[in-house]
């Protein structure tokens, strides 16, 4: 549905993207993480056929990027939600999305139909006579992802679609992406919300100063990052003593106790992935358990891990 090779865009001597290789099938979800100014937006307003790319190649749904009749394709099959958008304030909400169905030339008693079918999609039928302008921050971004699904795309490209979104509202957008996934749209997304996109992504890439530095699934991103396998592990006020038995395991290759809890971090040695042995042998040595838990990673340590924190 979506593939790049080599894409790249230049402006003078900097590289805005430089190379990025991705592809992405039917129902994919990616998500695309970078700080601001990796990449991000570049890469999306050339895959929307709003900019050229200064070489490499890009297809959308097998249509060219380069080619004016695969450029009307691709537009007809996509759905590209900016960061920013622009909006008819003095217009009703049901106004507004009519005058954009009009442009897709949906006509009639279709396009009432149709703008009643989105505004269900979004959660924000309870709003259609209200104007633009009342909406709220939350609400104005349902609007946006309303509109660019009277189309019906295969493809969307959210750019940072919970941005300035309160936490109900970005567990609202995240629940709706959700649903888009359940009816196997293609979608790439990018967002600083990285939890977020763990959850409802199955690929992500992540992007620095316009080159892609990892792409493949969150769980791959995950082991990168692990690792060996690694726990935490309490047996109250004997930490300390439990600390020397359990140095002397041969599946464990170090163990840390934290300052500040006492708890300690056991990282077992590569090609040990269960800890359940553990447990069972602190036991078995006469000690209490207090806590044990499997050390987790999640999608911002290995954002935090993986990228320099570079932007220029």
């Amino acid at each position: 549905m979506i593939e790049t090779n080599d894409l790249t865009k230049k402006y003078g001597e900097l590289f805005a993207l430089d190379r990025l290789t991705i592809h992405l099938v039917q129902g994919d979800v990616y998500g695309f993480i970078g700080p601001n100014g990796a990449g991000k937006t570049t890469a999306m307003r050339i895959l929307a056929t709003l900019l050229q790319p200064s070489w490499g190649e890009a297809t959308v749904c097998g249509h060219s990027i380069y080619s004016p009749a695969g450029a009307k394709d691709i537009r007809r099959a996509i759905g590209y939600m900016p960061d920013a958008f622009g909006v008819y304030d003095d217009m009703k909400v049901t106004e507004y999305l009519e005058f954009f169905a009009a442009a897709y030339r949906i006509q009639g008693p279709a396009r009432r139909k149709k703008v009643d079918q989105v505004l269900e999609q979004v959660d924000l039928g309870f709003k259609r006579d209200a104007l633009v302008t009342s909406l709220s921050r939350g609400m104005t971004q349902r609007l946006g992802l309303a509109r660019v699904l009277l189309h019906d795309p295969q493809v969307l490209l959210l750019d940072e679609p919970a941005s300035g979104l309160d936490p109900r509202a970005r567990i609202d957008m995240r629940e709706l992406i959700k649903r888009l996934r359940g009816m196997n749209k293609t979608i790439m997304v990018s967002s600083h919300i990285l939890p977020e996109l763990a959850d409802i992504c199955n690929k992500i890439g992540i992007i620095e100063r316009g080159k892609l530095i990892f792409n493949g699934t969150v769980e791959e991103a995950i082991r990168k990052v692990r690792g060996n396998a690694a726990f935490t592990v309490s047996v109250g006020d004997r930490n300390e003593e439990a600390a020397k038995v359990v140095r002397g395991y041969p599946e464990v290759e170090s163990v840390r106790q934290d300052p500040k809890t006492g708890a300690l971090d056991v990282r077992l040695r590569p090609g040990h992935e269960d800890g359940s042995f553990l447990p069972e042998r602190l036991i078995r040595d006469g000690y209490r358990l207090r806590a044990f838990k499997e050390k987790e990673v999640n999608l911002e340590n290995v954002f935090m891990e993986i990228t320099k924190g570079i932007t220029s």
